[in-house]
């Protein structure tokens, strides 16, 4: 191909994509196709008294635990460690940071509760607070340090936090803000924090990619930023330091001392006039946090996306409310998988006016699909009302595939069955081989699938059914758990089906059978699952239907960047 061909080509590329661009902005404004689905009016009756007053009660229990662990992560590093950093440091806690940044403070916090009951203590919300708030109107990413938790300093599960954040700002394209103030890493841990893919390193690579793909990063230095931590900043596109409370160095004043024996300041060393004014890391000099914040909002505000009209946005405000409460929804959440009530009492208190057309209705009943509306979004709905069999997968592998045309975002309601059927005939043998082959189908439309996903696990979330019905490893957009679900291989009771059978040492089996067990109820809970990041937080039945709009809404939002395409790669710091 000639160089004229080239150029031709691309021309031709880039007038088809503003042409795309212009179609999607007059879409915009085009009002969504009329619906009329049926109503699913589905009150609570006489008989469910018995299952919905037990579920009720355990769900006060775990909520009561929900509100412990949030009084504990609301604490910090302790009291002691406050004093220090706001009298001492003379240094802003993270959420009054958070205050001056965001809009307001309706934001969605990610994983609250990472690092609480480790194998190394306790080290509340894994020492850095991640979310998802509005900064001008606009959907970004935000990863604050907390300095109150142990100095500042990374561990494991602070590494893991923050790279679950930018692969959240990667995967929904949304701006993302650093508020660093770190002291590095927790160094008797290096091994768990450096030298594998997803350690610390991964940090650095993805501020790499996400500049590549037109993700906009901004990184406010409020606090120390030593070490590996120097380069959040000098990789971001532009960066804020406050005076005399931001420093950037490999290594600090101590080091310089121990190498040198010449005695330097920080602020001499790495402060904000020395990287304002010499070395040129940063781009914006602060006096003071507050305006540090002030200059980051302004910048936000020079990214190129194009949101919708405010009438978009009430028309948005004044949806059908479900028709009944969603206080119901302590009731409904199962105690364990024999207290599940019809899954459909779920999806009608959680979608606009309780509206929901079903598709295939009458064929593999044990998994509930349809299309509904929340909050105005239209979204494919996949709940589990029994075990997935044959034919309930391959109606989920149907309707993933139907919705994925149609792009159509899918939310997956999972209570999956303790255990799978055991092979007792040669029939059941057959039957499972189907089975195994049709969950197999629709895991290869759930992983293929490039529709946004979204998984609450209401219930239970064991074996292949989780897998089926999106789970961590297929990758969802977002994960989140209600207090009382269960994540494990089996359930507690249920791990002796998995167990060979050995009819000698039929003693020693039961022993380790018990002890599973026993371990299984601690880490089964919801709480150890989200302490170790396997999800992005725990929400509360009755604050599902805010959670899902503030998601839909943070989906949507990449279609109003006017501009995605990258040319050519830039390099930004000279």
């Amino acid at each position: 191909m000639t160089d004229m061909h080239r150029y031709t080509a691309r021309f031709v590329e880039r007038h088809w994509q503003r042409s795309v661009c212009r179609m999607s902005s007059v879409a915009g404004k085009r009002r969504a196709l009329p619906s009329a689905f049926p109503v699913l009016d589905l009150p609570l009756l006489p008989i469910h008294k018995h299952i919905y007053e037990a579920n009720l009660r355990n769900s006060n229990a775990w909520c009561k635990k929900y509100t412990e662990f949030s009084e504990k992560v609301m604490e910090g590093g302790g009291e002691r460690a406050i004093a220090r950093h706001t009298q001492r440091n003379r240094k802003l806690l993270v959420r009054d940071r958070l205050r001056l940044l965001l809009d307001d403070e309706d934001f969605l916090e990610l994983s609250p509760f990472a690092g609480l009951g480790l194998p190394y203590g306790d080290i509340p919300s894994a020492g850095t607070m991640t979310g998802i708030g509005r900064i001008n109107g606009l959907w970004c990413v935000f990863v604050a340090s907390d300095a109150t938790v142990k100095g500042g300093t990374s561990y494991p599960i602070t590494v893991k936090k923050n790279l679950r954040a930018q692969e959240i700002a990667i995967k929904n394209r949304l701006p993302c803000v650093y508020l660093v103030d770190s002291g590095g890493a927790f160094l008797p841990l290096q091994s768990e924090i450096f030298p594998d893919k997803n350690h610390g390193g991964r940090t650095f690579y993805n501020e790499a990619i996400m500049s590549a793909m037109k993700i906009p990063q901004v990184a406010v230095v409020c606090g120390s930023c030593t070490a590996g931590g120097a380069y959040i900043p000098t990789m971001a596109e532009e960066a804020v330091m406050v005076h005399r409370i931001g420093t950037i160095f490999l290594g600090g004043p101590p080091l310089v001392k121990a190498a040198t024996g010449e005695e330097v300041t920080p602020e001499d060393l790495g402060g904000a006039r020395l990287h304002a004014e010499v070395s040129g890391c940063v781009d914006h000099f602060a006096w003071e946090e507050k305006e540090a914040f002030d200059y980051t909002r302004n910048i936000i505000s020079t990214l190129n996306f194009l949101l919708p009209e405010e009438e978009e946005e009430t028309k948005k405000r004044n949806v059908e409310e479900p028709l009944h409460s969603l206080e119901e929804l302590l009731g409904l959440a199962p105690k364990s998988y024999n207290y599940s009530l019809d899954v459909k009492m779920v999806v009608s208190r959680l979608v606009d006016g309780s509206r929901f057309l079903e598709f295939k209705a009458r064929y593999g009943t044990s998994l509930v699909t349809g299309f509904a509306k929340i909050h105005g979004h239209l979204v494919g709905i996949l709940a589990n009302d029994g075990q997935l069999s044959y034919e309930a997968a391959l109606k989920g592998s149907h309707f993933v595939q139907l919705c994925n045309q149609r792009d159509v975002p899918l939310l997956f309601l999972q209570n999956t069955a303790p255990t799978a059927a055991l092979t007792l005939s040669t029939k059941q043998a057959e039957m499972n081989s189907n089975h195994l082959k049709a969950q197999g189908s629709m895991m290869s439309a759930v992983a293929s699938a490039s529709v946004p996903k979204i998984t609450v696990v209401i219930g239970g979330c064991h074996g292949a059914d989780s897998y089926a019905m999106c789970g961590r490893a297929f990758d969802p957009n977002f994960l989140f758990l209600w207090p009382n679900a269960k994540v494990s291989i089996a359930p507690p009771g249920h791990i002796g089906s998995l167990l060979p059978l050995d009819g000698e040492q039929e003693e020693e089996q039961k022993k380790q059978e018990e002890e599973l067990n026993r371990r299984l109820v601690e880490e089964s809970s919801a709480f150890f699952s989200s302490s170790r990041m396997w999800d992005d937080g725990v929400i509360l039945p009755q604050n599902t239907r805010k959670v899902l709009r503030d998601v839909l809404d943070i989906i949507k939002q990449q279609r109003y960047q006017l501009s995605t395409e990258t040319l050519q790669s830039i390099p930004l710091r000279m």
